[in-house]
């Protein structure tokens, strides 16, 4: 992506939570004169807002957006993990006089689902939250659901990874959820258009689901039996499960996709992360909605809006990247294709039906 917004700054971490409540305040609401407690919240999963993840990206996301335009913004984070929790906290947020609620993650989808019904005069931004995890509910007006165009991202990690000399890759999926499998078919795709371009012969992929996201022992034991049979580069998709990865990597001199968002700062094996620009997803999705007296347009209401390249929203954080071939030319004329529609690039999602390669070989693994 050409450009991604700053990592939270270090005085976010020392923000403390407020017992009653729950929430925190950000700098974006000093000096603020919209006489609210919170304009903007953004509620948490169960981690705090200097995860390195959704979390935190998302947090820069509203602190962003709220001091660009004069506003308060809070986070509220629940105390457990659970739907009831969740929605806790987006009461108090209400309270607190919130005009728009965002979230992260497709946990929220039950508890997005009651709170749009209940507060039909609050704007919800659910971020990777799709229609089909709101269950028998659909969205409100009040709701606008993003998802993202995982399959570009994951495209352009594979063909980075190929052109940069990697020949015997992998790639661990968390659960064969569509968004997993739109990265990992992704990231065939573009192994396979690069390996094509600079005629290499001997391009390899394991390939395999773990079944949970969790990080495991039995993950760590297969992820060591690919690096220590020749996998030189692992994308590992599925949140926890890429502490297994990066452990079996550190063991065996392996090297790390990272995935959702820039991985490198938390670990050393990282060489590129296939990114969703989560602060620039929240940027987009409430500016429409405050220009509009806080409701979202047909742009966003009431339905899921996916989110790629053209938006400037998924892509490789080339500044943190540790290629040695590949460069920041290459991939600004790549990710051009991919905007102005020259390369299209297959979104598929069923986990039976694979990519047709030619140049590559890739094992599937039960």
């Amino acid at each position: 992506m050409k450009k991604f917004l700053a990592m939270v700054m270090a005085a976010a971490m020392a923000f403390s939570l407020v017992a009653c409540g729950g929430a925190a305040s950000s700098a974006a609401s000093q000096g603020s004169a919209s006489g609210s407690k919170t304009d903007v919240a953004f509620v948490t999963d169960v981690g705090n807002i200097d995860d390195q993840s959704f979390n935190q990206y998302t947090w820069q996301g509203v602190k962003d957006f709220c001091a660009a335009n004069n506003l308060n913004a809070n986070y509220y984070r629940p105390t457990e993990d659970s739907d009831s929790a969740r929605l806790e906290q987006m009461d108090n947020a209400v309270n607190d006089g919130a005009k728009a609620i965002v979230v992260a993650g497709y946990l929220f989808g039950s508890s997005i689902a009651e709170a749009q019904a209940k507060y039909p005069d609050v704007e919800f931004l659910a971020l990777d939250v799709s229609a089909f995890d709101l269950g028998d509910s659909t969205a409100a007006a009040n709701t606008a659901l993003i998802t993202y165009r995982e399959e570009q991202a994951g495209y352009l990690a594979g063909y980075a990874a190929v052109y940069d000399g990697y020949k015997k890759l992998g790639f661990l999926g968390g659960m064969a959820v569509p968004a997993v499998i739109r990265y990992g078919y992704g990231f065939v795709q573009g192994a396979e258009a690069a390996a094509k371009e600079i005629g290499a012969t001997d391009v390899s992929i394991n390939y395999w689901y773990s079944g949970d996201f969790k990080a495991t022992d039995e993950v760590k034991t297969k992820m060591d039996s690919w690096y220590s049979a020749g996998t030189e580069v692992v994308f590992a998709c599925g949140g926890p499960v890429c502490t297994s990865c990066d452990a079996a990597a550190k063991a065996n001199g392996g090297k790390m996709i990272g995935v959702d968002v820039d991985q490198s700062g938390q670990f050393d094996t990282v060489v590129t992360s296939a990114m969703k620009a989560l602060a620039n997803s929240v940027n987009l999705a409430l500016t429409d909605s405050m220009n509009n007296g806080w409701k979202f347009t047909e742009t966003y209401a009431g339905k899921e809006t996916t989110l790629g390249a053209a938006e400037d929203c998924v892509g490789l954080p080339m500044e943190t990247s540790k290629f040695s071939k590949f460069t920041k030319e290459q991939y600004d004329t790549l990710y051009k294709s991919i905007v102005d529609g020259s390369l299209v690039i297959d979104a598929s999602f069923d986990a039976d039906v694979h990519p047709e390669v030619s140049a590559i070989t890739v094992d599937y693994q039960g």
